[in-house]
C-alpha cells in the first residue's frame, strides 16, 4: 500500500502507556486516488456522555467513502474525518449516561457518520444494534449502512405497499442486494438493473423477479414488458442524470422515483419535468449521512424491530451479501476494487489491533 508507514515503525520509542491510548486509523491528507489513503497511529477516542466505545472487528466500504477520499463528500460538521460509515465489533467501554444496558464484550454493529476505518470508534448508543447470534462480525459489518439505507428508502421515503413493483438500480450493490430482500420481506415485487449477466444472476438468486442488463438493453422496455405496460411503482435510483429518460419511461402513473445518489451525473437535459408531470410522478430525494441523530435513532429502532429478527430465523429470511474481504493494510486495494465496479455485495475490511492477534 503506497505511502503508508509500517505500523511498527510508527510505534518505535512509544511507551506502553501511550500505546494504550493510540489506535491505527486510515487518514486522507490530500484528496485524490486510493494512493492517498494513509494508515496512521492516532489518539483513541473516548466515549462521551451517551456514547459507547466499540473495538472494531470489521468495517465495510461504501460509495460515499470514495467520494470523501476525493474531497467531494466531506463529513458533517463535528464528525470524524476518518472514513467509514459502519462497523461491527465488541463493546470496549461505556460512557456516562448510557442507559441501554450495553456491557463490555457485547457484540454490536453500528451506523456511523464517520470514523469506521479505525481500531476503535465512539458511537451514540442510539445507533447501536446487537449482532444476531448466527452472524459473524464480518457479516454484521455488511449490514448497518446498506440495509438501513435500503430500509429508509423503502419504508420511510417510498412507503412501499404490498404487491407493488420496485425497480432497483445497481441490483448487485450493497444497497441493491439489501433492497431486493427487503422488498420481498414487505410483500412487494423486486426487479433490478445491473451491468453483467453474473450480477443479474446473483440478484435473481436473492429474489429479484426480473433483471435487465443496462449495458445491453433498454431497461425501460424490459420494465414495461414485465409490468404489462403499467410501469414500476417505485424506482430506487443511485445513478441519476444519465438514466432520467428511461426512469420516467419505466415509472407508473403516480409512481415514486427515489433518488439517493448521482453516480451517472447530476445534470439533466430535456423535458424531464414535463414528462414526470404527465405521469403525476413523484421525485423524492434522500441522503442518510446528513440526517439528525434523532432521525437515525428512530430509523435504527424501527429497523431493529421490523427487520433485524429476520436475520436470525432458521432458515434465515435475510442475509448480508459479501463480495470480498481485505485487511486494513490493504485499504487502497479495496478502494480500487470498488472503483472497478466488479463487486457483488459488500466489500469488508478486517480490522485487527496491533496489540491483539485474535479477536
Amino acid at each position: 500500500m503506497q505511502h503508508i508507514l509500517h505500523p511498527a515503525r510508527l510505534l518505535l520509542g512509544t511507551s506502553n502507556q501511550t500505546l494504550h491510548r493510540m489506535m491505527r486509523a486510515v487518514c486522507v491528507d490530500e484528496p485524490g486516488g486510493p494512493e492517498t489513503l494513509l494508515l496512521r497511529c492516532v489518539p483513541r477516542p473516548r466515549p462521551k456522555g451517551g456514547e459507547v466505545l466499540i473495538k472494531v472487528h470489521a468495517t465495510a466500504l461504501n460509495r460515499a467513502d470514495l467520494l470523501q477520499r476525493r474531497g467531494l463528500y466531506p463529513p458533517p460538521p463535528g464528525e470524524s474525518d476518518v472514513l467509514g460509515l459502519e462497523v461491527a465489533g465488541t463493546v470496549d467501554a461505556v460512557g456516562p449516561g448510557v442507559t441501554g444496558g450495553w456491557r463490555p464484550a457485547d457484540r454490536v454493529m453500528a451506523l456511523l457518520s464517520g470514523g469506521g476505518y479505525a481500531e476503535y470508534v465512539s458511537v451514540p448508543e442510539e445507533l447501536l444494534m446487537a449482532v444476531p447470534n448466527n452472524l459473524t462480525l464480518c457479516q454484521a459489518a455488511a449490514i448497518p449502512e446498506a440495509w438501513l439505507t435500503a430500509f429508509q428508502l423503502l419504508e420511510l421515503v417510498a412507503q412501499v405497499k404490498q404487491g407493488e413493483v420496485v425497480l432497483t438500480h445497481a441490483g448487485a450493490s450493497g444497497v441493491g442486494t439489501a433492497a431486493i430482500q427487503l422488498v420481498r420481506l414487505f410483500g412487494a415485487v423486486p426487479i433490478v438493473t445491473a451491468g453483467s449477466a453474473e450480477k443479474l444472476q446473483m440478484a435473481e438468486s436473492l429474489g429479484a423477479a426480473a433483471g435487465f442488463n443496462y449495458r445491453e438493453e433498454s431497461f425501460s422496455r424490459g420494465v414495461q414488458a414485465f409490468t404489462g405496460g403499467k410501469g414500476a411503482d417505485v424506482i430506487l435510483d443511485c445513478v441519476g442524470g444519465c438514466n432520467w429518460e428511461q426512469n420516467v419511461s419505466s415509472l407508473s402513473t403516480d409512481g415514486r422515483w427515489v433518488l439517493y445518489g448521482t453516480m451517472g451525473g447530476r445534470g439533466v437535459e430535456g423535458d424531464m419535468l414535463g414528462r414526470l408531470l404527465a405521469k403525476r410522478g413523484r421525485l423524492l430525494c434522500s441522503l442518510l449521512r446528513s440526517r439528525s441523530l434523532q432521525y437515525k435513532a428512530d430509523l435504527v429502532k424501527a429497523f431493529s424491530h421490523r427487520v433485524l429478527p429476520s436475520f436470525s430465523e432458521q432458515p434465515a429470511a435475510l442475509r448480508p451479501v459479501i463480495d470480498s474481504t481485505f485487511n486494513l493494510e490493504d485499504i487502497a486495494e479495496a478502494h480500487r476494487h470498488m472503483e472497478a465496479n466488479k463487486n457483488m455485495g459488500k466489500i469488508i475490511i478486517n480490522v485487527i489491533p496491533l496489540n491483539q492477534e485474535t479477536q
